[in-house]
């Protein structure tokens, strides 16, 4: 026995891997937006170099413009192209000058927030660092031109606004290598190799393009997330599986198969749930055994003398129909509904027949409450009748009351079953 249990457990583990292995179809992976254009504007710093110290660009007291293109590769890693302007002029105590850079990049770009789980404390803040090449041109108003290549690095801290829009702030710092040139424009330069530096701080906005509902940016396709999204999946299906595979009626068809959840402790039932009723009357066969035949009022047709009734009657009052209820409920159980077809059936195959509807309840209260229950008992089966074309003139009901098989304290739950009823007579 303990050989079985280890076996079944290597089993059930085994399957269970398989199924955490298999491909991302099944896994809640989000698809998202690639594209995106960055663009900005804010202040640009010079400190060098300068042909010589009469010269100088202040601090940050230039405009500087960015744009640029991002492709992102996945959520953590991406590739941008882009262009810098700015018109640096003299700064305090410094002789006059003007020169425009144009720097052009190409970077790689990281997503700090994705690779640092940003998501795990926020949706709305990200930080991307981005880094490359870049080449310069300065154009000064004196003549003198100079083309530099270098290095770019910086930080972009972003607020998302939307999901086609986020705000954001980049710092960003250029090493220039190879300049011959003065940043006023004036020659030589008074150094070289990266002693060439520009800095630039700009404010602006991201905008992304895309059919998808968010960018890789601010999406979350960690390996946290997608193994916590698909044990949440199992735990859910699993709760469902419990859910279906419960059985409210004991009768040992799961309630998902069970097309009678409400079947009577001890009927016995098909493969579907439903009450077997070999001769189709509306009872359950192991009810049917236990039924009293005093109830069948074969005197009824005897009585009758209306055309093309009495012909009819015996038939019908041979097998009376009863259509029986839950405990304390006016509500019919769900093996009886066949019972109410075959009464509107019958109603509507003789329209000259007039039937009465009289209604039980078991022995269980008071008679007062018993005769207000076995009168709305039969009042429902009325109403449902009525509702279906059937004349209200052709048909009656009354309550009847209380009915026992015997004697209280030997009645057995199938013979009080019987006893609440709704009872179909021809007058």
């Amino acid at each position: 026995m303990k050989k079985i249990t280890l076996l079944t457990s290597f089993l059930f583990l085994f399957t269970f891997i398989v199924n955490a292995q298999e491909d991302t179809a099944d896994t809640p992976y989000t698809e998202y937006n690639k594209w995106s254009i960055d663009f900005g504007v804010g202040l640009l710093s010079t400190p060098k170099p300068f042909s010589s110290p009469q010269y100088n660009s202040g601090k940050f007291e230039d405009l500087v413009y960015n744009a640029s293109v991002r492709y992102m590769l996945n959520e953590k890693f991406g590739l941008r192209a882009g262009a810098i302007y700015s018109e640096i002029t003299e700064g305090d105590n410094s002789l006059p000058f003007s020169t425009d850079m144009w720097t052009f990049t190409g970077e790689g770009v990281l997503n700090l927030g994705a690779i640092l789980n940003f998501n795990d404390f926020t949706n709305r803040f990200n930080l991307l660092a981005h880094g490359g090449v870049q080449h310069s041109t300065f154009s000064s108003d004196i003549g003198g031109n100079d083309n530099a290549f270098g290095f770019i690095a910086g930080l972009t801290p972003q607020i998302k606004l939307s999901d086609k829009v986020a705000f954001n702030l980049d710092a960003s710092f250029l090493g220039n290598v190879s300049q011959q040139v003065g940043v006023d424009g004036n020659g030589p330069a008074g150094s070289r190799g990266f002693d060439g530096w520009v800095a630039n701080v700009t404010a602006g906005l991201s905008i992304y393009l895309g059919s998808e509902e968010k960018h890789a940016d601010w999406v979350d396709n960690s390996n946290e997330k997608l193994f916590g999204d698909r044990i949440a999946t199992l735990e859910n299906d699993l709760a469902k599986i419990e859910r279906d595979m419960l059985d409210t009626d004991k009768d040992g068809v799961p309630d998902y198969l069970d097309r009678e959840p409400n079947t009577l402790a001890g009927v016995a039932v098909n493969t579907k749930g439903e009450s077997v009723d070999a001769n189709q009357n509306g009872i359950p066969d192991e009810l049917e055994s236990t039924l009293n035949e005093t109830y069948v009022t074969k005197e009824y047709a005897l009585n009758m003398s209306q055309s093309g009734i009495a012909e009819v009657k015996p038939e019908a009052n041979d097998k009376i129909v009863n259509v029986y209820f839950r405990f304390n409920s006016t509500q019919p159980e769900f093996y009886s509904l066949e019972a109410i077809n075959k009464i509107v059936r019958y109603m509507k195959e003789y329209p000259k027949a007039e039937a009465v509807l009289t209604g039980y309840a078991d022995g269980i209260g008071g008679s007062d409450y018993n005769m207000k229950l076995s009168e709305d008992r039969a009042k429902k089966i009325y109403d449902i009748v009525i509702a279906s074309g059937i004349d209200a003139s052709r048909l009656s009901y009354q309550g009847g009351g209380s009915v026992n098989y015997g004697p209280e304290d030997n009645m057995i739950d199938e013979t009080r079953q019987l006893s609440r009823r709704v009872s179909f007579e021809l007058k």
